[in-house]
């Protein structure tokens, strides 16, 4: 879905104050005009980030950043639309958070110097990298089983995975195309990979 550019939330609030340590004494003086779903109106942020850890998915997402790709923006807003576990962000430490629409601020966003770094964090926290790229061994993401914990990788626009993560990825997913291009976007790429988790284990559609 896509917000119009008409101011988006609530003003100051009418009525007897609500009670509960989760709402923001300023917002309710002041007015609500954050990108939030209706039920987080009012609410503190760390009120919202601890709401959605008691419920955030067992998935994690990836993205090498060797080139300061500007899609990792638009990769943290779905991840937290699907609200994932965490995003990991391999390479250089700065992103363009402008795509992500403040999203990052109720995201997890974890940073690796290197490949080595993300896969010593998959080994210590027994999650298996799953890479999304189009590959020759690649196997249909449409046919995959995908585990319920899992690191989705994807590379950055253009070169895709390292060879480095190719190598040390699982598993590596394609998704099927009809068209002409080789290729498709990488945060297009990451959100309906996310999307097939959410259908495999949040609403239990399994593959043939």
């Amino acid at each position: 879905m896509t917000e119009s550019n008409e101011q988006v939330g609530v003003g100051p609030w009418t009525g007897p104050q609500p009670s509960g340590e989760h709402f923001d004494p300023v917002l309710l003086r002041d007015g609500d005009r954050r990108n939030v779903v209706d039920r987080y109106r009012y609410w503190s942020h760390d009120a919202i980030v601890a709401d959605l850890d008691a419920t955030r998915h067992d998935f994690h997402v990836g993205v090498e950043n060797w080139q300061h790709d500007l899609n990792i923006g638009s990769v943290v807003r779905t991840a937290n639309a699907f609200n994932a576990a965490a995003v990991h962000i391999v390479g250089r430490r700065r992103w363009n958070r402008r795509g992500a629409m403040v999203t990052d601020k109720y995201q997890h966003i974890i940073h690796h110097p290197d490949v080595d770094d993300l896969l010593h964090w998959c080994a210590d926290n027994e999650v298996p990298l799953i890479g999304v790229d189009n590959f020759p061994d690649s196997v249909p993401l449409e046919t995959f089983d995908l585990p319920r914990r899992c690191l989705l990788l994807f590379g950055q626009e253009g070169p895709g995975l390292s060879e480095a993560a190719h190598r040390a990825s699982t598993a590596v997913l394609s998704i099927a195309q009809f068209g002409s291009t080789r290729s498709m976007n990488a945060a297009a790429a990451a959100a309906i990979t996310m999307h097939s988790w959410v259908r495999r284990h949040v609403f239990d559609q399994t593959v043939d």
